[in-house]
């Protein structure tokens, strides 16, 4: 016979105009002993449910955050309970008014279908399903719970809970050098190539340094390169291209001062050859556009792969790019890449294809 009880959690009542929110823990286990999903679908044309389908890929990166050594999930979930689930106070706390201690009394009963569950999750079902799915005993989280009453003022506050902007990129992208411990997957294969654009973005542009100065970022606003076509560049190189020989990829390690020294040899070499397009913004110019940025990466990785930054200057790298200049159009005339595809210089984009078409391009000249 299927277990009925009461579950009995030490909660803060606060008052919030006329309603009331209960600020509790409880074992991020059993929360779906007693609330439930409302999945979005439409009977009859009619709307039903609001939340998506779990995302079975961020529910693994979850998963595997909360298996490691240190976990941490401070965001509380959020739960819009029926009116089966009572409060009963103890005691305001201290002198304030709105605030009052006591314990939130949920009824339990393991034999009822979901939809007929006392709760709902209005946020945070990723990441209950996640806890639900860890290799873990228990994991205590925080939460928020109001009375709803009915679907229409749960989907409201699902709305209003998911209306936060993301955190912009560039601010990620700032933040990742001098970010520790566990990150998802797509962040930590960031956070090198991060710290390399930082520190070629540190000297000033009075050094003479190519990048110094000119990747826009939050705390670089007059840096006129996007901070994701360098990043592209130097994350393809460190794990497919000339930057991989500095880089362990048994623990992620590099040697970031000769990645920083040979990054600058190539483009100071870059600069020099095409002075006035490394100066203008991309919709002045398609060198310093990502197109542009991330082909002469890969031509980067052609012409110096398993040359160490302290070789390169034997290279002659100088008459390699020279060669470029009769087939380039960074700001003016035409790109010619064969019969029936003769582009304006502006019209090449920053797409895969385009990326791959202008590569192309440059490498041939070069051979």
């Amino acid at each position: 016979m299927a277990d009925r009880y009461e579950m009995r959690l030490p909660a803060i009542r606060l008052q919030q105009g006329a309603q009331h929110i209960y600020c509790f823990g409880v074992d991020g286990k059993r929360i779906h002993d007693f609330a439930t999903v409302s999945r979005v679908h439409r009977d009859d044309d009619q709307l039903q449910g609001y939340q998506r389908p779990e995302v079975l890929s961020h529910i693994r990166a979850i998963r595997r955050y909360l298996e490691s050594d240190s976990p941490l999930l401070p965001n509380a979930i959020v739960l819009a309970f029926d009116e089966r689930v009572k409060f009963e106070p103890s005691a305001p706390v201290g002198d304030l008014s709105y605030s009052v201690v006591g314990e939130l009394i949920i009824p339990v009963d393991e034999a009822l279908p979901d939809d007929e569950k006392p709760a709902w999750l209005v946020d945070g079902q990723q990441r209950s399903a996640a806890i639900r799915d860890a290799d873990l005993a228990q994991f205590p989280v925080a939460a928020v719970g109001f009375i709803a009453h009915g679907e229409a003022e749960q989907r409201s506050q699902f709305i209003l809970v998911n209306n936060t902007k993301p955190l912009p990129k560039g601010l990620i992208h700032e933040l990742l050098p001098d970010t520790t411990g566990h990150l998802p997957v797509a962040y930590a294969r960031k956070q090198l190539p991060a710290l390399i654009m930082t520190r070629l973005n540190a000297s000033a542009k009075e050094i003479g340094t190519p990048f110094g100065g000119r990747i826009s970022t939050p705390t670089t606003p007059d840096g006129y390169i996007k901070d994701n076509s360098i990043l592209k560049m130097i994350e393809n190189s460190l794990y497919e291209g000339a930057l991989y020989q500095y880089r362990d990829p048994s623990d992620g390690s590099a040697d970031v001062q000769q990645i920083e020294l040979h990054l600058n040899y190539f483009w100071t070499v870059v600069q020099a050859a095409f002075p006035e397009a490394w100066n203008l913004p991309p919709l002045k110019s398609r060198l310093t556009h990502g197109a542009g940025i991330q082909s002469l990466g890969y031509v980067m990785d052609s012409l110096t792969e398993g040359v160490p930054a302290a070789e390169l200057p034997g290279l002659d790298l100088e008459k390699a790019i020279s060669k470029l200049k009769p087939i380039v159009a960074w700001t003016s005339g035409t790109w010619d890449f064969g019969p029936d595809n003769v582009r304006r210089w502006n019209g090449l984009q920053n797409t895969p294809s385009d990326v791959s078409l202008l590569t192309n391009h440059l490498l041939r000249a070069l051979r």
